[in-house]
């Protein structure tokens, strides 16, 4: 265990970009990869030292023994990893934004080493996907089993259709990115996460959060349901705000990113107009 977690930065394909003192980590979310982040990272490298990486489910990870079903059966593990990444590269007080399902992960990660965050940016992030009593996940439980049912019966048309249930279909870049990050996951392995995923329940995670927390939240995102976001800002016991950018999907830094730097500038003090204005 020790060997794997040496070399967990290699394995995960980790990288800081740019120079400035404070450090910011991406960490992407179910079915992606850092790439997902290349619109904003240029920006955020003028004032960070930018820390992004491949969580071992994604495609872009060549190691195939790397993720194991059963240890990352819970969010618990994957969580193990980020704060094995941050020792690694001697990060302390950084700001962490992760998207999706990484949001909750960063949540985890600061309860169990609170020093190693200074912020936490959550974007499109849910503590639990399924419809419940006096809460609103956005699936039924139903839906999410044929989900799987499907995954299984045939990989490929499920990830299209996924992938544009989930994207902005307004931009076809978009679908057609996440499309293929999907595909280029193992079956097998992207059944396991996604059972992870939809099943968890981080709801009691919530409240043992005391690390300040930035909601980003699309007002149009077929997975979080816009009161999602309203039921994490009252839970989480640090202080938390909700900062909504006006747009389909559940990928603001890929097809909104001008507006998404703007939000996440005026949250940290730098002026992301700095950056270059192509695509």
């Amino acid at each position: 265990m020790m060997g794997i977690e040496k070399g967990l930065s290699v394995a995960m394909n980790a990288r800081i970009i740019g120079s400035g003192n404070e450090a910011i980590v991406l960490a992407h979310g179910y079915g992606q990869d850092q790439s997902f982040w290349d619109k904003i990272t240029p920006s955020l490298a003028r004032t960070y030292r930018v820390l992004v990486f491949d969580w071992n489910f994604s495609g872009a990870v060549k190691d195939p023994n790397l993720y194991d079903s059963a240890k990352y059966s819970s969010y618990d593990s994957f969580a193990d990893d980020l704060i094995a990444l941050l020792d690694e590269f001697n990060l302390r007080a950084s700001v962490f934004m992760g998207h999706s399902m990484s949001g909750m992960i960063g949540c985890i990660a600061s309860i169990k080493r609170p020093e190693l965050f200074k912020r936490l940016i959550l974007i499109g992030s849910s503590p639990r996907f399924f419809n419940d009593d006096n809460y609103e996940g956005g699936f039924e439980s139903s839906v999410i089993e044929q989900m799987f049912s499907n995954m299984e019966s045939n990989f490929d048309e499920w990830a299209s259709y996924f992938a544009s249930l989930i994207a902005n279909a307004k931009n076809p870049l978009s679908v057609e990115k996440y499309e293929k990050s999907l595909r280029a996951m193992r079956p097998e392995v992207a059944l396991s996460v996604a059972k992870t995923v939809f099943h968890c329940d981080e709801r009691d995670t919530l409240d043992k959060v005391m690390t300040p927390c930035t909601i980003i939240q699309t007002t149009n995102d077929a997975p979080v349901p816009n009161s999602v976001a309203e039921y994490m800002q009252q839970k989480i016991k640090g202080e938390t705000t909700v900062e909504k950018i006006d747009m389909d999907g559940h990928f603001p830094h890929l097809d909104a990113h001008l507006q998404f730097l703007n939000v996440v500038g005026s949250v940290l003090g730098f002026n992301p107009h700095l950056e270059s204005s192509s695509n």
